[in-house]
């Protein structure tokens, strides 16, 4: 029993080992450029109004469709925000990198630095929430573009905390693992209510 708790201990140990390796990998590969990108795609004030100009968007598209598919992506991109932001980071109390002893010197922080608490990441948990509902949502042989387009914001926005150093890799991961879980969730939702018949203006 002994040996599988100090087996237990050690790959643990490994792990936040290899979590601040690669945030330092990741936060150290700054450029001026770089700062202005990751700061600017990390402000709600940018994707906020991004988020809003979907959801019209898709009340255009859809007209009468967006009933069904609108409360769906909304409410799992509240719920894992919800879950990420008011039970996972309370929860576990995780400092962030830029409030960590001993690390917080060594971190580039362009952006200075936010809450306390960062496992997991909210930011990774919505978009990716609202990447993948999409996907799975609408028509396979359609919107193709904007599939493209919300994967690659997912995958800067969820960047940006690392490089920002607002959060750890393993916050990330895991708030896009949670953020994809609710998408896949919402889409089957959505699929079962049989909701996803026609698209487009009649």
């Amino acid at each position: 029993m002994t040996t599988v708790f100090l087996a237990l201990i050690s790959l643990f140990s490994f792990f936040t080992d290899l979590d601040h390796q690669l945030l330092l990998a990741i936060n150290h590969a700054h450029t001026p450029a770089l700062d202005r990108l990751m700061v600017f795609a990390s402000d709600r004030y940018v994707w906020f109004p991004a988020y809003a100009l979907l959801i019209l968007w898709l009340i255009d598209i859809f007209r009468r469709q967006a009933w069904p598919l609108l409360p769906l992506l909304i409410g799992a991109v509240a719920l894992a925000d919800s879950i990420t932001s008011k039970l996972f980071k309370p929860f576990f109390a995780r400092l962030r990198p830029c409030h960590a002893p001993g690390l917080f010197r060594q971190l580039h922080l362009p952006d200075g630095c936010g809450g306390q608490f960062g496992f997991l990441s909210s930011h990774a948990a919505n978009s990716f929430a609202l990447a993948v509902f999409l996907l799975l949502a609408l028509p396979s042989h359609r919107f193709r573009a904007l599939k493209i387009i919300v994967f690659l914001w997912a995958g800067l926005l969820s960047y940006s905390r690392m490089y920002l150093a607002a959060h750890y890799p393993s916050d990330v991961l895991g708030g896009a693992l949670i953020g994809a879980a609710l998408g896949v969730g919402a889409a089957w939702i959505f699929r079962r209510g049989q909701f996803g018949g026609s698209y487009g203006r009649p």
